[in-house]
């Protein structure tokens, strides 16, 4: 069966990578290694009550938007697990081709892909996310805009993990000089060699278990804001 289709049974089965897309991945990798041993990077806490909320908490549920993807790649496994103490970390990503090229770039970078968006493979995307989270105690990140769009615009996944898992959710932004802004649906963005990259967390965004959908509804227009206040264009 195609790695595209579905099964007899309604499966979902992710796309995987052919060769050449293998190579490709292998190539970018060294050049994001190239560019991010030239980068200077500092994690700085919104504000004082987000540094000390952040000295409560382990292992999290990272939310970025899509378009920071590039400077997360490189710190998350390296910075962010001195910060959030966790086993390991994972990544929900797009089922689809693209997300099957950005899956093999996470991989060199130490990082567990998750394959599954709201459009394909959702609810086992959500589960897988749920066992990284809760068993073995990994930290997750989520881009909630993720993989179309709209952009800038929280979606109902990453909702869901924290409520299941009781996990908070940590609005993190990035903030690249000089950078590339590219012409995507997202305005993918790229630190430029030598660039000055800072990190940003905020307080911890937490899903009571017994929230019902209004009050759902309430935090991710909270969570929205956060990430639209720390976040700049």
């Amino acid at each position: 069966m195609p790695a595209s289709a579905a099964s007899r049974s309604g499966v979902f089965v992710p796309h995987k990578l052919p060769w050449h897309k293998r190579c490709a991945v292998e190539l970018l990798c060294a050049l994001i290694r190239l560019l991010a041993a030239t980068w200077r990077t500092k994690w700085v806490a919104t504000t004082k009550a987000a540094e000390e909320a952040n000295r409560k908490v382990s292992s999290v549920i990272f939310c970025i938007w899509h378009n920071r993807l590039a400077m997360g790649v490189v710190s998350y496994n390296a910075d962010a697990r001195k910060r959030w103490r966790s086993e390991g970390i994972a990544a929900v990503v797009s089922a689809s081709r693209d997300g099957a090229f950005l899956a093999s770039i996470l991989e060199h970078f130490g990082m567990e892909p998750i394959r599954g968006s709201s459009s394909r493979r959702g609810a086992q995307a959500l589960l897988e996310a749920t066992t990284f989270a809760l068993e073995k105690n990994y930290n997750v990140v989520i881009t909630p805009d993720g993989p179309r769009g709209p952009c800038y615009k929280i979606q109902e996944g990453i909702i869901s993990l924290a409520q299941l898992t009781g996990k908070p959710i940590m609005p993190v932004a990035y903030e690249a000089r000089p950078k590339l802004v590219m012409r995507s649906w997202d305005k993918f963005q790229v630190p430029l060699p030598f660039a000055k990259c800072t990190y940003f967390y905020a307080e911890p965004v937490y899903v009571p278990r017994e929230a019902d959908e209004a009050e759902r509804q309430k935090i991710r227009a909270h969570l929205e804001r956060v990430m639209l206040e720390i976040n700049t264009p």
